[in-house]
């Protein structure tokens, strides 16, 4: 029964989002634009990075569009859910909100992750699924080998949110940390282009450091080549339980605004 409740409150809470956020309809339309100008100006940059019949890393056109394709779904992601939940975080603690988070009768980063839902991104999920099944098409792609790409951008996906939900948690001791976020969809930005595109030295911070190879590149090998890397899997949970690990900590040291 604990899961199913916890099912049920999301459905909540995504209800009461939708029913908040259609009193201005007019901004899907527009946020479908925005998605559609950002998803143009990332085909203009790979048109000028394969001019030539240059194909950084071996790529091919249609594969780098497999790697987009999960950089647009991610970014539908952070949009739908991410940023509006975690970004949050830090006014919960100038505000001293938080306390109330606290007192609620639900795990604290439960609430804190999924309260907020805003469809305003959905455009690009939409834009996201349509450029992954015209490359799909492309390649020939079969069934096994979209639910590959599906598999390991779940994993990818969970990724980000343990690190964006790692940095937000940071907000407990040092308040404003804005920046740090907006670093972090900086260096998020790089997912556009397969990793193999980069210089040796960015493929080793991109794969170890800030593991955005496994957030884009990943998935489309996956559904490329068959490659599953179990790295991957490790990578997830140990960030996973990280960010929970670390959230469990943090809160030991926050001091209630009643206090």
């Amino acid at each position: 029964m604990f899961p199913v409740r916890y099912l049920r409150v999301f459905l909540l809470f995504l209800r009461l989002s939708l029913a908040a956020e259609m009193e201005y309809r007019l901004n899907f339309l527009l946020g479908l634009l925005s998605s559609a100008l950002t998803l143009l100006g990332a085909l203009f940059g790979l048109v000028l990075l394969y001019q030539g019949g240059y194909r950084p890393g071996g790529w091919a056109w249609e594969e780098a569009l497999l790697v987009l394709a999960a950089f647009t779904l991610l970014q539908g992601l952070g949009s739908t859910l991410l940023a509006p939940n975690l970004n949050k975080i830090v006014e919960h603690v100038q505000q001293g909100t938080l306390d109330f988070v606290l007192l609620k009768p639900l795990d604290s980063q439960f609430w804190l992750s999924l309260r907020v839902f805003s469809p305003w991104g959905l455009g690009d999920f939409l834009l996201g699924l349509g450029l992954l099944f015209y490359a799909g098409m492309r390649l020939g792609l079969g069934p096994w080998d979209y639910l590959a790409f599906a598999g390991y951008w779940v994993l990818g996906a969970l990724m980000l949110y343990s690190l964006w939900f790692l940095l937000a948690t940071t907000s407990i001791w040092f308040v404003k940390i804005y920046n740090a976020t907006e670093v972090l969809r900086g260096l998020l930005e790089a997912g556009r282009f397969p990793v193999g595109a980069y210089p040796a030295l960015y493929r080793v911070f991109f794969t170890f450091v800030v593991p955005v190879a496994f957030l884009t590149t990943v998935p489309a090998e996956a559904a490329l080549r068959g490659e599953t890397p179990l790295f991957a899997l490790f990578l997830t949970l140990f960030l996973l339980l990280l960010a929970r690990g670390f959230f469990l900590l943090a809160l030991r040291s926050y001091t209630s605004a009643s206090s």
